[in-house]
C-alpha cells in the first residue's frame, strides 16, 4: 500500500510546460536555433534545475549560446504572462489532491521550480493546504535526474521510497524518481514516453488523466 504521493509541478500540477515551450521556441528563433533542435533541447532540460540544465542545453545547441541568459529571457516572459493571465491547473488536479487527503495519503511536492514561484502557484488556486511537504531544486545538492530531491521528499514525509508514488511528466523526473526507488508514474504532457521513461515508469497515463492515480490508492 502506498503511503504518500509526491508530485512534480510544471506539466503535472500546473499547465505551465506549454508556456515554457512557447517562450523557449520564441527565444530560440531569436538566436537562430531551428525549432526541431530547440524541441530536443527543451525535452532534455525539462524537469531539471538551471545548473544541471546548462550542460544538457549546450550539448544540443552548442557552446556559443549562454544558457543562463536564454533561461532568464524565457522566465521573464513566463512571469509577465502569468502576472497578466494567471496560471492554470492541469485537469483533475484539485479533485485528485482532495481525494488523496481524504484517504489519509501524505502529499508532497518535488519541483525544480524556485520556492517563491511554486508556492505562489499553489496559493493562487488554494491547493497549498493539501501538501504536507515541499521540496525545491535549490535545496538539494543535485537536481533531477539525480534522486536527491525525491529522497529528501520521502525523508520529510517520513516514508520509505518504495511506499511512495512519484508523479512526473518529464524524462529527468521519471529517472530521478526511479533512481530514488519510488513508484514513478508518468502523466503525459508535452513529452512522449521513450525508451528511458519506459525503463523507469511503472505506469504511463494519457494526457490530462492525473485522476487515474486513484486506481493505485
Amino acid at each position: 500500500m502506498f503511503r504518500a504521493v509526491v508530485f512534480d509541478m510544471d506539466g503535472v500540477i500546473t499547465d505551465t510546460e506549454k508556456l515554457y515551450r512557447r517562450f523557449q521556441l520564441e527565444e530560440g528563433k531569436k538566436l537562430g536555433i531551428p525549432d526541431d533542435v530547440m524541441v530536443v533541447a527543451c525535452e532534455r532540460i525539462a524537469g531539471g534545475t538551471k545548473y544541471t540544465n546548462k550542460k544538457s542545453f549546450e550539448d544540443v545547441v552548442g557552446m556559443g549560446i549562454d544558457y543562463f541568459d536564454f533561461r532568464e529571457a524565457v522566465v521573464n516572459k513566463l512571469d509577465a504572462h502569468i502576472r497578466a493571465h494567471g496560471v492554470e491547473l492541469k485537469p483533475g488536479v484539485a479533485d485528485t489532491l482532495k481525494y488523496l487527503k481524504e484517504k489519509g495519503v501524505k502529499v508532497g511536492l518535488a519541483t525544480s521550480t524556485v520556492r517563491e514561484r511554486a508556492t505562489g502557484y499553489l496559493k493562487a488556486h488554494h491547493i497549498d493546504r493539501y501538501f504536507d511537504e515541499l521540496v525545491f531544486g535549490d535545496t538539494v545538492a543535485h537536481g533531477k535526474p539525480a534522486p536527491d530531491i525525491y529522497l529528501k521528499a520521502c525523508e520529510m514525509l517520513d516514508v520509505r521510497p518504495e511506499e511512495a508514488i512519484a508523479v512526473e511528466d518529464s524524462i529527468n523526473g521519471i529517472v530521478s524518481a526511479g533512481r530514488a526507488g519510488m513508484y514513478p508514474v508518468m502523466v503525459i504532457d508535452l513529452i512522449e514516453p521513450n525508451d528511458t521513461t519506459k525503463q523507469y515508469a511503472k505506469k504511463v497515463y494519457e494526457f490530462g488523466r492525473i485522476d487515474r492515480l486513484k486506481e493505485l490508492i
